[in-house]
């Protein structure tokens, strides 16, 4: 979608740091409210009724303007997660500027920053992030078909993310390839680990939680292009049945095993890993995720 056709307002904020309720705990930044990546399973499309934007999810963009971090030492050891619900890297950073001016403003923070994006404008700042040290870049890759892909988001081709994750890796810098949202019946994350097993610290696992007001969405997009998958869904989604994803977190394991990465449940390790062995992340169940400790254990029955 082309930046003129999308509603671009300015809005000021007291505080561009907000505390989060994410499962790694620490804080949340947005530079911007919306993204006009357009995902159609984006959950943070619920972020609408908190800004009294009326529009299209993925048709709006607010840039937001925050009184500059002056003590950034105050965030040492804290998670500082760039892009909870939006894409710091969406297409019109490369106008305003954002995302590079918050990174100017953590340096000497000693934060542990996590970049979350389907863009490779993040190379860009190879420099700066060099420079703050503890840094995870995380791309949000589903697929290798670029008709699926194109089908679900506006972002940049898959192509592009996994060129961008190799640039980033190869300076030094941690990198996630986040397989997220994995869609039933369509995601291949075998093959997806396949190309990028060589390029990435961690490989996260997510599966497609319908909720909202994308869930009749994505189910009349699966009857219209995969109407085989119908049943599929119907098990998932109206019935319940968590069998599919119980099968492809055995799966994950194995795969695990076949290549000797270390394979966790719900955790974010630190540091970098032998080329070819990334650390396997299951998140199949994030929603069982205790959200008050932070510990990222799931709870059990």
């Amino acid at each position: 979608m082309r930046t003129e056709d999308i509603l671009i307002r300015d809005v000021e904020t007291k505080n561009i740091m907000t505390k989060s309720n994410l499962p790694v705990g620490g804080y949340s930044v947005n530079p911007y409210v919306g993204c006009t990546h357009a995902c159609k399973y984006c959950y943070a499309s619920f972020m609408k009724r908190f800004t009294g934007h009326k529009e299209e999810w993925g048709t709006f963009l607010d840039i937001k303007h925050w009184p500059e971090i002056k003590h950034p030492e105050k965030y040492a050891g804290q998670r500082v997660v760039i892009g909870s619900v939006t894409d710091g890297y969406n297409p019109q950073e490369k106008e305003f500027g954002n995302t590079r001016k918050l990174l100017e403003q953590l340096r000497g923070s000693g934060a542990d920053i996590l970049i979350c994006t389907k863009s490779d404008l993040v190379v860009r700042d190879i420099d700066l992030l060099k420079e703050l040290g503890q840094v995870t870049v995380s791309w949000s890759i589903n697929t290798l078909d670029e008709k699926f892909k194109d089908d679900m988001d506006a972002a940049v081709s898959i192509e592009r993310r996994i060129a961008a994750m190799k640039q980033i890796y190869d300076a030094g810098i941690r990198t996630v390839c986040f397989v997220s949202p994995v869609f039933p019946g369509i995601t291949d994350f075998e093959a997806i680990f396949e190309r990028v097993k060589d390029q990435c610290d961690l490989f996260w696992l997510e599966n497609l939680n319908l909720r909202g007001g994308f869930k009749n969405t994505v189910m009349d997009y699966i009857a219209e292009e995969y109407p085989d998958l119908v049943p599929l869904y119907d098990e998932i989604y109206t019935k319940h049945n968590r069998s599919y994803f119980e099968a492809l977190e055995n799966k994950a394991e194995k795969l695990a095993e076949k290549y000797d990465c270390p394979f966790v449940d719900n955790e974010m390790p630190y540091g970098r890993v032998p080329q070819g062995h990334p650390v396997i992340v299951d998140y199949f169940y994030h929603e069982e995720i205790r959200g008050s400790d932070n510990t990222g254990k799931r709870k059990r029955k």
